[in-house]
């Protein structure tokens, strides 16, 4: 599909992707396990959770590091940023792109690569060292290991890119605002290829601790599989996760030149704030409707083009309601044709990698007509009536346009709009 919106000539495609989550490590994986509907929430085994309300998470299985980072630099790095190299590595394979850059390609090539909480473990773990031990015994490597710019800084040391590089946090929304900052990089000239993603591994006592202070995680502990449940009346909160999502963009002449083929067209990216609330998003989602249509402004689309919804749905009480709200009042008499799918419900909430995980997934499904179900959606809230949400079993059918919504603590929205590639 040709992009008929605003900026220039340049535009922008994606040509490879890279996905590590609680459903696998990799693309292929993942993809099979949100089709098929399967969980990957499971109790918590990364820490004694005994003493925390919440005690399921979505958490990556048989996760192994090795193939970008020896054992040293595993021990100087944070999950965080291990999570992003292996899915950086297997993004650029996809792309038919080298595993290290050189020459004008590395000088053309920038990482935007988002975290809502950065080195959290470390972070964690290096205060109660102080505490416990004093500050002298704190690791060398604690700063290094802690700041959230450093995934972009090492992925940009292991695969050489030496383009503009940097990271955007906005807690939940960060993964959209990442890709498509990184888009408008690319529009913009600065770059022809742009790695860009998000990041998160916060499975720790004191993160999720945290959260369930805020009495904002699910205590489903009985029955993890079903705890994480977007738009049922039976929600009580979101199950954390962890995991990756990293996209290769790439200006559309220079994937050409290079024999690339697209797996997806980034139309359009909008970005707002609700300026209402630190936690609550704003009525109606009056917030995320401006993003979205800024977006499809962008795009050169209008909202009857749109096919296919990849929701925020956290399973949050208030945040699923307005985001309901916010579809009805976007979409209006056409809302129940538009498939919605929250993929979260699988997954649980990865925070700030939600958004990159989530627009890998619209590409997947514009790429193979394919919507992912919403599971454990069995009593639907009374405000989704007439809406289309996926329940319980994939669906096939034609798209051509696609939304990927992130709404983030703070009233941070954002909206990316892909177009599926016909060639």
């Amino acid at each position: 599909m040709i992009s008929g919106g605003e900026g220039g000539g340049r535009r922008v495609v994606v040509t490879g992707i890279g996905l590590v989550t609680a459903l696998g490590v990799d693309v292929a994986t993942t993809w099979d396990g949100l089709v098929a509907g399967r969980s990957g929430i499971r109790p918590i085994t990364a820490f004694d959770p005994s003493r925390v309300a919440s005690r399921i998470a979505g958490q990556v299985p048989d996760f192994d590091p090795s193939a970008v980072l020896d054992r040293k630099e595993q021990r100087r790095t944070d999950r965080y940023t291990q999570l992003a190299l292996v899915a950086t590595r297997e993004a650029l394979a996809q792309a038919g792109l080298p595993e290290r850059l050189e020459g004008d390609l590395a000088l053309r090539t920038g990482i935007l690569l988002g975290t809502g909480l950065g080195g959290g473990i470390t972070f964690s773990e290096q205060v109660a060292v102080a505490i416990e031990k004093g500050p002298d015994r704190m690791s060398p490597f604690f700063i290094p290991m802690a700041i959230p710019n450093l995934a972009a800084g090492q992925a940009a040391i292991v695969f050489g890119a030496l383009g503009p590089n940097f990271s955007i946090s906005s807690a939940c929304a960060t993964g959209g605002h990442a890709i498509g900052e990184a888009a408008e990089t690319i529009r913009r000239g600065d770059a022809d290829v742009m790695i860009a993603g998000s990041t998160e591994a916060g499975i720790h006592e004191a993160l999720v601790g945290g959260f369930s202070a805020m009495r904002a995680l699910s205590t489903r502990n009985d029955d993890p599989t079903g705890a994480s449940r977007p738009f049922d009346r039976g929600r009580d909160g979101f199950v954390a996760a962890e995991g990756a999502g990293i996209l290769v963009l790439e200006e559309l002449a220079h994937a050409r030149a290079r024999g690339a083929v697209p797996l997806a067209e980034l139309a359009g990216y909008g970005a707002s704030a609700d300026a209402s609330h630190i936690t609550l998003p704003a009525p109606g989602g009056i917030g995320a409707i401006r993003a979205v249509r800024r977006a499809l402004e962008k795009a050169g689309l209008g909202l009857d083009d749109v096919d296919h919804v990849n929701a925020h749905a956290t399973s949050t009480p208030e945040g699923d309601r307005t985001e309901l709200e916010m579809l009805r009042g976007l979409f209006g008499e056409r809302a129940g044709a538009v498939s919605v799918t929250a993929n979260k419900s699988m997954l649980g909430h990865t925070l700030g990698a939600a958004g990159s995980i989530e627009a890998a997934a619209t590409i997947l499904s514009l790429r193979d007509g394919v919507v992912p179900p919403t599971i454990n959606l069995e009593d639907p809230d009374e405000a989704a009536a007439g809406l289309d949400l996926t329940p319980g079993v994939a669906r096939r059918r034609p798209l051509r346009v696609a939304v990927s919504n992130s709404f983030g603590f703070g009233g941070q929205n954002s909206a990316l709009v892909f177009t599926r590639w016909d060639g």
